[in-house]
């Protein structure tokens, strides 16, 4: 019978050292490694709990592993149905060697192999699919239609801002608030090295120069010191991104903006359902951007929005957003406008996602309060911020790795997804991409976004996320980093 690949990580022989099975279990991160004879057979199990017991009992490391392994273990038969093998793995026997006839590993089952845990998962069984039949049994499926305006108008009055306008996507709401607003080319926008490229790439579309600033180190948001050393003559607006869900500081960029006479787009794709001093980001600036892609805290599978204080500029913008078609006349264009429309089946999900946009951002910040709790005690982790004048919505939980602490961000990514945890870095900074090299000004330096991109790491945020999956990934994390820590001390 041939071998899982994957086994080879797991077995060592029961005359090796102790050490050589801590840097096994060290390697394939999952707490434990098979002991087998000289033959190959099966003959018990060591884990890094066995190993720590051990060297407190007086074994030292280069103790054979024989002398510490367990002989009383939970192994089945390669043929057993799956069912049977599922039913078998609990909070206690969390790895089980699958063996052939001769009692050789040839696999092995774990619940993280049976189950992973992804980074975003929508959550769709409320009134989506009652708003979508009644968008196809009337036939209005396309731009056309009562959902797209009935999501504007309360999208609008939840955010606090007189005029929405749904987009396609939240790429385009950038780009069409910019145009509406005027900017164009000959204009400086400053946008923060912290975030999507859709944020600088929306300035690019519109023909103005973006500039590119550093982020604060207490919030990761846009810097209003950065932000004051960036202005000159050519300087048009400000775009304030609300990074992972943390508002950013907004009188501070809003008196900045009055003093120097700039518009402010907030860009809040990642941010929607938080608050900055009790007041809802998208209902500072001049306009708001918001996405709706499959992983934000609301989704219309693909989608964004745009919010306007100024009706003629809303008006503007829903006329660019239809090929530039005049409302008055039809087929009369008046500017070279876009194909920005939302979809009244998208907007009709929309509607049904609104409806529960409180009850998201509420699991949203228990599932922060979770992490919160069993990260905080390892003191090379960095939690997510959480000014007291904010009210963080946590689409995305961010830590930072010290790599001071033994276990690199990308060893702890690559670790995770061994035990079954999808995770995800931190945004690249955007000087250091190619396509935004040339907008970087001589001798600046981005120390900030530079440290928070290499060791940020972004962990399962979905609103389904449920307490024995985190209780899972605080485990791994925490067992990865004891393990590192016992290996090199020894």
């Amino acid at each position: 019978m041939s071998h899982s690949p994957e086994i080879n990580e797991f077995i060592i022989t029961a005359d090796r050292a102790v050490k050589d099975a801590l840097k096994i279990i060290d390697s394939n991160a999952q707490g434990t490694c098979f002991v087998v004879d000289q033959s190959g057979k099966l003959i018990g199990v060591v884990t890094d709990g066995d190993i720590r017991r051990a060297l407190i009992d007086g074994k030292s490391v280069e103790s054979k592993v024989m002398d510490v392994m367990q002989t009383k273990y939970t192994s089945l038969p390669v043929t057993t149905p799956i069912d049977q093998i599922q039913a078998t793995i609990t909070d206690r026997i969390r790895h089980i060697p699958l063996v052939d006839e001769n009692n050789v590993p040839v696999d092995y089952a774990s619940f993280t192999r049976a189950h992973r845990i992804p980074v975003m998962t929508p959550l769709l069984n409320g009134n989506e699919l009652k708003y979508v039949t009644e968008c196809i049994t009337t036939g209005w499926i396309s731009s056309q239609g009562a959902y797209v305006k009935k999501f504007e108008q309360v999208f609008a009055e939840y955010s606090a801002m007189q005029y929405g306008v749904a987009v396609s996507n939240g790429t385009v709401a950038i780009h069409l608030a910019l145009v509406a607003l005027g900017i164009g080319e000959g204009d400086e926008v400053i946008v923060p090295d912290l975030t999507f490229a859709a944020s600088i790439n929306g300035v690019i579309y519109t023909g103005a120069t973006p500039v590119i600033a550093d982020v604060d180190a207490e919030t990761w948001t846009l810097s209003p010191e950065a932000v004051k050393k960036l202005i000159t003559p050519k300087t048009k607006a400000i775009m304030p991104v609300h990074i992972y869900g943390h508002p950013c500081h907004m009188d501070e960029l809003m008196a900045i903006a009055k003093e120097h006479n700039l518009l402010v787009i907030e860009d809040c794709a990642e941010a929607l359902g938080a608050l900055y001093k009790g007041q809802h980001v998208g209902s500072f600036g001049d306009a708001a951007t918001f996405s709706f892609f499959g992983n934000k805290t609301i989704t219309t599978g693909e989608g964004g929005m745009v919010l306007f204080k100024d009706e003629n500029v809303c008006n503007k913008a829903m006329v660019l957003r239809d090929h530039g078609m005049s409302k008055q006349k039809r087929y009369w264009h008046d500017f070279v406008g876009f194909n920005y429309r939302m979809t009244n089946i998208q907007a009709a999900i929309g509607v049904a996602q609104l409806e529960r946009l409180d009850e998201f951002v509420k699991a949203k910040r228990n599932m922060a309060a979770v992490y919160n709790a069993g990260l905080s005690v390892n003191t090379h982790i960095t939690i997510p911020p959480e000014m007291e004048w904010a009210f963080n919505g946590y689409w995305l939980y961010t830590a930072i790795i010290d790599p001071k602490g033994g276990v690199s961000r990308d060893e702890l990514i690559e670790k995770l997804m061994k035990n079954g945890v999808e995770t995800r870095p931190v945004f690249y900074p955007l000087h250091a991409m190619p396509p935004y090299l040339e907008y970087v000004r001589n001798g600046q330096t981005f120390p900030v976004t530079d440290h928070l991109s290499r060791n940020g790491i972004s962990l399962p945020s979905s609103v389904t996320i449920s307490a024995e999956e985190q209780n899972s990934i605080l485990k791994a994390v925490s067992a990865i980093f004891k393990t590192r820590k016992l290996n090199d001390s020894n």
